[in-house]
């Protein structure tokens, strides 16, 4: 199997079976943000808890690199620091320019690095970390 077969079964079993979708009772922090250009939306959903991401949800609507790179993120941040969380956002936005980047502990990602060959979709994918950078930076400043 080539590479970038494996990258779109990647890619489509998170857009058919997302991790994560849905959202909590009482989660501590909601972030909407939408693509205009397309159509995409989503709404975040973080519990936090001493600067740490201790759980993270989704919901909305959009394609499959949109939706897949939500479900993606979402596994991705639980767990972990503001800081850790932002730098995966910077790492990942680095992956959209085409620039090395690499995802060691969460792999999946990795299967979005064609998407910046498409600059059009570069915004599809980057709407769940802008999403989390704009949480962790109003959460930040309270």
């Amino acid at each position: 199997m080539q590479l970038d077969d494996l990258y779109r079964r990647v890619i489509m079993d998170h857009y058919k079976t997302p991790r994560n979708r849905g959202k909590f009772d009482d989660e501590t922090l909601t972030v909407e943000l939408n693509n205009p250009t397309c159509g995409d939306r989503i709404s975040l959903h973080l519990v936090i808890v001493d600067d740490i991401v201790k759980d993270a949800r989704f919901t909305g609507d959009g394609c499959s690199i949109s939706m897949s790179s939500a479900s993606m993120m979402t596994e991705a941040v639980k767990g972990r620091t503001f800081a850790e969380a932002m730098d995966l956002a910077d790492r990942f936005s680095c992956l959209m320019k085409g620039e090395p980047a690499e995802f060691d502990d969460y792999e999946d990602i990795e299967a979005l690095s064609g998407v910046n060959k498409f600059p059009a979709r570069i915004k599809c994918a980057t709407l769940a970390w802008n999403a989390l950078k704009k949480g962790i930076n109003e959460e930040s400043k309270q």
